[in-house]
């Protein structure tokens, strides 16, 4: 998977990139991570990339030229997807981390102040993606969401693939709670369930842990399980 980050603070996605998992999926080259500076292609000799709003108003607009000329230096795979971090666009989601994990190539458009010259929509045509009801100060952190979340469901990230099969959303349900050593801490014990080998029994308790949590936390996604889960 090749991720090409537009951002004009390329150092954010560099460092976040150099920890951890990612690091890992970066040196076993299960994931590629480029960053492009639209500073690098703005023809103004000051580097500019933004300007004051036609019509008034408060803040400065991303230029459209040094984006689009980005954009277009990029070498685009086959099967690739354009996305813009920004606060009208869609909710992501696991069912949205799904299908962006079937692409080779993810670009990212990253923006900053009072947003993009609306001509870099109009020609460039991103789908837009946000993590929310809420503004950042800029597209880097949900980018770096994207490529984390992403990274998970592809093989050799994970240890286990399994891993992210179980995460929380994976079928529509909260994580069941997980236990590991010692068996008892502060007068509370690892449930007997667990401890026992039966690896039916322990399906079945994570299994009712997970419907219990995920009606008690999130009733919304309990009741849209429950409808998507309907026989007959």
């Amino acid at each position: 998977m090749i991720f090409d980050v537009m951002t004009l603070f390329p150092e954010m996605i560099e460092n976040a990139c150099n920890f951890s998992i990612l690091k890992r999926a970066l040196e076993n080259e299960i994931i590629t991570v480029n960053t492009i500076n639209p500073r690098d292609f703005t023809l103004d000799k000051h580097k500019k990339v933004d300007d004051t709003p036609y019509g008034g108003g408060a803040g400065m607009v991303l230029m459209a030229q040094p984006y689009v000329d980005a954009y277009n230096s990029i070498t685009r795979q086959q099967n690739s997807a354009t996305i813009m971090l920004s606060p009208q666009g869609e909710p992501l989601c696991e069912s949205v981390v799904k299908e962006l994990a079937s692409f080779n190539q993810i670009i990212m458009l990253c923006g900053h102040y009072e947003g993009f010259d609306e001509r870099i929509r109009n020609i460039i045509k991103p789908r837009e993606i946000s993590l929310g009801d809420f503004v950042l100060t800029g597209g880097e952190l949900p980018a770096l969401c994207v490529i984390d979340a992403v990274s998970r469901k592809i093989e050799g990230t994970l240890g286990k693939i399994d891993s992210a099969n179980d995460d929380s959303f994976a079928d529509g349900l909260l994580e069941y709670p997980q236990y590991t050593k010692p068996r008892e801490f502060m007068g509370l014990k690892v449930p007997e369930v667990l401890l026992n080998g039966n690896h039916k029994e322990i399906a079945e308790f994570r299994q009712n842990c997970r419907l219990e949590r995920t009606k008690q936390k999130r009733p919304d996604l309990y009741e849209k399980y429950l409808n998507t889960n309907k026989k007959g």
